[in-house]
């Protein structure tokens, strides 16, 4: 699966992505187009690449050389229209001869600032000293492109006489004669340029890909940078210290709100999440989906410290949004969502993250189809977190339980307005079978009536 795949069913990777900072539509492309990855070999070499970038901006000679490459990259056009052109011999126009042009010219100043930082290693960017050289005959040392007249001796005295005669209203006959003979001297340099140029789209498609890789590289770093995000470590076990979901961060401080992340330990099997309303369990998923995922596509992750056991492929159950504006309600949305999951897990090693299962059916049948799921999938060797408000499940599985609300966290006084500074969100093993009971104590500190609250906890006695 592709990037662009996965952000169409993950919103929240979605952010991470439109947070990056891509010089040209060719890196965006090429990033997008990135594959999600369980090679450890192949990914180890990205993060290396990554840190490697970071290291040289230590040093303030590698900051020119930076800032050089990233002004190339702002330069760099998605030429792959072009390119596909040139590869099938179709004549260029003057158009696209200048769009390879400024290609070759761009690739020349890259080259350098990719010397300068010592990266050629790994962005290669060829050559194409012999391309610029053909379409700039004259010398001219510039990006731009015109038909020059050195590329056919027919072109000077056609275009001296087509002038005068156009300067004074001569002649129209003579004129259209003159255009119609100069359109076709240019078609056939067109030609020959376009079979000389044939000979190095290699070179060109590898310019532009390498110049489009670095662009993704250099978004991935900076967005390392920026966000104290850290290198994994690949592993056969999953531990994240210090997770934290990149735009609840984001938004808690502008807000100058506390933002507490999280440590969790995961490992093959069911791991059962029970916590209040509020207790920020669907972020806790939507945290860590977005940690592995960005991971396997070559980045580093919001945490502190990380280590992570490769999966083929990360499902979750958060929000169908496809399904239900295609008419189907929550309930079948998610249930399609679930059976899906189940028939990808007989096969394949995934992480998947399932948010409060059969929620929206009458909990007799939803305990029973939350009790059948986990008996499912507890023996697989998926790393599966579902998170439930069911108590009396019966499975053996790991549990673990969002510690909540916890009375003397602040000194301010517990209101609607700040309930959620009064929430510990950090996750305690569980060794019980119930789920913490808080929905009434919640309901009477966001003011709900009070004969409501009161008639509640008589049923319950």
């Amino acid at each position: 699966m592709r990037i662009r795949d996965i952000i169409k069913s993950d919103p929240s990777f979605q952010y991470v992505v439109d947070s990056m900072e891509f010089m040209s539509s060719a890196g965006r492309g090429l990033f997008l187009d990135t594959l999600f990855s369980n090679d450890p070999a192949a990914l180890t070499a990205e993060y290396d690449r990554i840190d490697h970038i970071n290291r040289l901006l230590a040093s303030d000679a590698s900051k020119r050389h930076y800032i050089d490459l990233r002004h190339c990259l702002m330069q760099l056009h998605d030429l792959r229209t072009t390119l596909a052109s040139l590869q099938s011999r179709t004549p260029l126009n003057e158009v696209e001869l200048f769009e390879l042009k400024q290609l070759a010219s761009v690739s020349r100043a890259a080259r350098r600032a990719v010397e300068g930082l010592g990266m050629e290693g790994m962005i290669a960017v060829p050559d194409l000293a012999v391309v610029f050289a053909l379409l700039d005959p004259d010398q001219t040392g510039t990006p731009n492109f015109y038909i020059y007249d050195s590329y056919d001796p027919r072109l000077a005295p056609l275009r001296r006489e087509l002038k005068a005669l156009q300067t004074s209203e001569g002649d129209a006959a003579r004129i259209a004669e003159l255009l119609a003979l100069q359109a076709e001297v240019q078609q056939e340099v067109c030609l020959r340029l376009t079979d000389e140029l044939h000979d190095h789209h290699a070179a060109l498609v590898a310019a532009l890909g390498a110049m489009a890789y670095a662009d993704s590289l250099l978004a991935r770093a900076a967005v390392a940078r920026e966000w104290g995000l850290v290198r994994p470590a690949l592993g056969d076990t999953t531990r994240l210290r210090g997770l934290f979901n990149p735009r609840l961060r984001q938004r808690n401080q502008e807000l100058h709100l506390r933002y507490q992340p999280i440590d969790i330990d995961l490992r093959p099997g069911v791991t059962l999440i029970t916590g209040a309303n509020m207790a920020g369990k669907t972020v806790l998923l939507k945290s860590i989906g977005i940690a592995q995922t960005m991971a396997q596509c070559g980045m580093f992750v919001p945490a502190v410290e990380a280590e992570l056991r490769l999966v083929e492929g990360v499902v979750s159950s958060i929000g169908d949004e496809q399904n239900e504006m295609n008419g189907l309600s929550s309930y079948a949305s998610e249930i399609i969502k679930i059976s899906d999951i189940l028939r990808r897990c007989r096969g394949e090693e995934l992480l998947v993250l399932i948010d409060e299962p059969a929620r929206t059916t009458n909990p007799v049948e939803g305990k029973a189809l939350v009790q059948a799921l986990i008996a499912m999938l507890e023996p697989l060797n998926s790393t599966t977190l579902v998170t439930t408000h069911y108590g009396g499940l019966g499975n053996q599985c790991r549990r673990l339980r969002v510690r909540g609300f916890v009375e003397d966290m602040d000194n301010v006084p517990l209101t609607p307005q700040s309930i959620n500074r009064f929430i510990d969100y950090s996750l305690a093993e569980d060794d019980t079978d119930e789920v913490p009971h808080e929905a009434l104590r919640i309901a009477a500190i966001l003011g709900c009536d009070p004969d409501l609250i009161e008639r509640a906890r008589r049923a319950l006695a």
